[in-house]
């Protein structure tokens, strides 16, 4: 059993780099068309700078980018593991972001009490806005896949009213954006530039490396663990697979799909927090889009695993960071998006593949046990 095992994640690891390879290849084509050579647009992919403070701040630029697309991938995965598509998470973290940057604004409290309010104020409210999508499915039978889609322009329709109306805050002169009043310096996350400099590297420029990936790296841990070594965990993926049958063993279904719902919804209440409790400290017009969606591409490339989804998002902020250099290189900055796709299409491919491959592998392992002879004696 453990061979089989071993060879499974052996075909998974295989296919994953297989397809970011020829994701690549097909991306060249994109390269081509654009008058650019795919040579240059690798070396410009790669290239950090020549001296260290420059590849200190590239490393930081990819690592606070795959801080917030980790903790994403996390909370869309939990909703696959229940198998459900909860495509609400850019709602639910719009949100969330916007309540707890309201929230930590009107406060003034301890550092690690202040912060431990904010968290928990993100994660309620995540929680929350996802329980809506899980209520009208086990309710009234709604495809949470609609629900969520509608749900999200509620969100960002709302997000864009309340920071501009009743969660404003005071707004200077010749200032155009708007935001809610700013969180005070015992709400915001300390960084962690000690990474580096405990290597006897120079700390990164501006708001240096995000303290909340400290925070993102406990988060992942816990959803393993609950995920894989947990009753409820066990009880969800029972439920998603055939929710008949848990039902016959004892679990409940609608039970788990609220359940399920409402934690994916609380991950992703935590997407916003390493960009306001590490740079921008409030909630405003120019908060970072699109998270929730990149992380639907994140959770599938990691195959829905905690560990595969960190080296997902450590790719996605890589590519991410790349744009800069491309841009300098004469090359546009789409072919990143491009990139991206082609390897989130190729990485589904490649997973329905060695999953079909695995599946012959252990019938004929299973065929094999079947007609292989009795041992000598054995009794009928």
């Amino acid at each position: 059993m453990k061979i089989a095992g071993l060879q499974r994640a052996g075909l998974t690891a295989l296919g994953a780099v297989a397809a970011v390879l020829f994701a690549f290849a097909v991306s060249s084509i994109a390269i081509v068309a654009a008058g650019a050579s795919p040579i240059t647009a690798l070396q410009a992919m790669f290239d950090f700078g020549d001296v260290t403070n420059a590849v200190v701040n590239n490393i930081t630029t990819i690592l606070n980018r795959a801080t917030p697309l980790f903790i994403a991938g996390l909370a869309v995965a939990i909703g696959f593991r229940m198998n459900l598509f909860n495509i609400g998470v850019e709602g639910q973290y719009r949100i969330a972001a916007l309540v707890a940057a309201f929230v930590g604004g009107q406060l003034a409290l301890p550092a690690p009490l202040h912060l431990t309010v904010i968290i928990v104020v993100a994660m309620v409210a995540g929680g929350l806005y996802a329980l809506i999508p899980a209520l009208l499915k086990v309710y009234r039978g709604v495809n949470e896949v609609i629900a969520t889609i509608m749900l999200n322009f509620i969100a960002i329709s709302m997000a864009a009213y309340l920071v501009r109306g009743p969660f404003a805050g005071e707004r200077e002169e010749g200032v155009l954006t708007t935001s809610t009043p700013p969180i005070p310096e015992s709400g915001m996350f300390p960084n962690v530039n000690w990474l580096f400099t405990m290597f006897g590297l120079p700390a990164p420029r501006g708001a240096g490396l995000w303290g909340f990936l400290i925070v993102a790296a406990v988060v992942g841990v816990v959803i393993w663990v609950v995920l894989e070594r947990t009753r409820f965990g066990f009880e969800v993926k029972a439920s998603g697979l055939n929710g008949t049958a848990a039902l016959a063993s004892g679990v409940n279904p609608r039970t788990m799909i609220i359940s399920a719902m409402v934690l994916s919804g609380a991950v992703a209440g935590l997407i916003g927090l390493p960009e306001i409790l590490g740079r921008t400290g409030s909630y405003g017009t120019s908060f970072t889009p699109g998270l929730g969606f990149l992380g639907i591409a994140v959770a599938l490339l990691g195959r829905n695993k905690p560990g595969g989804i960190a080296l997902a998002a450590l790719l996605f902020g890589f590519l991410d960071r790349a744009t800069t250099p491309l841009q300098f290189a004469d090359i546009p900055p789409s072919v990143v998006s491009i990139i991206q796709g082609a390897i989130v299409l190729m990485v589904v491919i490649a997973n329905e593949v060695t999953r079909r491959f695995a599946l012959r592998q252990e019938e004929r392992r299973a065929a094999g046990h079947a007609s292989a002879p009795a041992p000598a004696g054995a009794s009928a």
